[in-house]
């Protein structure tokens, strides 16, 4: 199994996590949150990041989840996915992360291919979508 990390402002990461909680019935393995508020330092950050890297891999690597590309997280996570074994998605949402629970147990691969489009296919007009009922 893949471990995920969730690097994000504040606490999407948590609330992220306690959704799925929710939705799965149980809180998932390998699923841990870096929030950004809890470091003043990015270079705090950059040492978080990578320690908690460390914990998590077991050998498969790391699927890092981050908000917005190009903000503070998702620099960090630039700094430490040099690694063949660490990937990371920005845009990270809650049909992502329930995506990429789903499948983390078929390779790296194909976790992200399945984590971005179930992200993407998650967000939908919803105006445009006839009612369901």
């Amino acid at each position: 199994m893949i471990p995920i990390l969730i690097v994000a402002h504040g606490n999407l990461g948590d609330s992220l996590i306690q959704c799925a909680t929710f939705v799965l019935g149980k809180r998932p393995d390998a699923l841990e949150n870096l929030d950004l508020s809890a470091c003043d330092d990015p270079a705090d950050m950059l040492t978080r990041a990578c320690a908690k890297l460390a914990e998590l891999d077991q050998g498969e690597g790391v699927l890092i989840l981050t908000d917005v590309y190009g903000a503070t997280p998702c620099n960090t996570v630039c700094k430490v996915i040099a690694s063949n074994r660490i990937e990371a998605i920005a845009g990270v949402n809650l049909p992502m992360l329930l995506k990429a629970l789903t499948y983390r147990d078929q390779g790296m691969t194909r976790l992200l291919e399945k984590a971005v489009s179930g992200g993407q296919a998650g967000i939908i007009n919803i105006h445009s979508e006839p009612a369901h009922g």
